[in-house]
């Protein structure tokens, strides 16, 4: 199976970045535990502050990969172009928040992906993505 992880802005300061809402872990720490938990899975991880770049990434992988784990950091909240990209591709995508969105700030209670996403999972910190890849191999055909 192939997974791609694609991460938005600020999402590699993570385990420097306010680690109380984010943790004190590096994402980049635990995709390799991610990686190491899962060895079934082919993960490919991408990670960029500029929207266009993460449009790309989407469209390049998303008619090829079995599943997508997008967490679109704060494009997740503005970015119709992300949501379009999305909704263009078909692999399957869940969005993904290390935090709680819904008990934040008021702006970020609204996403612009989850509509043409499979399924959102948030507040779990980075166990997030581990329920994601979970969610992705629940969802996905075995091959005979």
């Amino acid at each position: 199976m192939n997974i791609s992880i694609i991460n938005g802005p600020n999402l590699n300061l993570v385990g420097k970045r306010e680690p109380a809402i984010y943790g004190s872990q590096s994402l980049d720490n635990y995709l390799q535990q991610l990686a190491d938990l899962y060895p079934q899975v082919n993960f490919q991880c991408f990670q960029s502050n500029i929207e266009g770049e993460i449009v790309d990434q989407l469209q390049q992988v998303g008619f090829s990969c079995d599943g997508i784990i997008l967490n679109a950091g704060g494009y997740t909240h503005t970015s119709v172009a992300i949501a379009d990209a999305v909704a263009a591709i078909t692999a399957p995508v869940v969005e993904v928040h290390i935090s709680n969105v819904h008990g934040r700030e008021p702006f970020r209670h609204h996403s612009l992906l989850s509509p043409v996403c499979k399924g959102v999972i948030a507040g779990f910190g980075l166990d997030s993505y581990r329920l994601a890849v979970e969610a992705l191999l629940k969802a996905t055909p075995k091959q005979p």
